[in-house]
């Protein structure tokens, strides 16, 4: 009983790891990795947060993003972020 318990716990937390990454707060900075759908982009800080996007077409690494909903837009001389860049 109780190794049933342990292995449902695992399976949770794993659960629930993989689905926070899908639902990442929005995130601002540096793309600097691209594999597939997910976007890995670095703050002004220096940490880097790997998010899952609904598409990263137009994007390429060292483009300055803001990723929000799952949606990246990048930012540009004429559209500043909030937060300064």
């Amino acid at each position: 009983m109780a190794k049933r318990i342990l292995v449902l716990l695992i399976a949770v937390l794993f659960t629930l790891g993989v689905v926070s990454l899908g639902f990442a707060a929005d995130v601002k900075g540096t793309v600097t990795k691209i594999d597939g759908e997910k976007v890995t982009v670095k703050d002004n800080k220096g940490k880097e947060t790997t998010v899952e996007v609904k598409s990263a077409a137009g994007v390429k690494v060292g483009d300055k993003v803001t990723v929000k909903d799952g949606k990246v837009t990048k930012v540009t001389k004429d559209k500043p972020a909030a937060g300064g860049y």
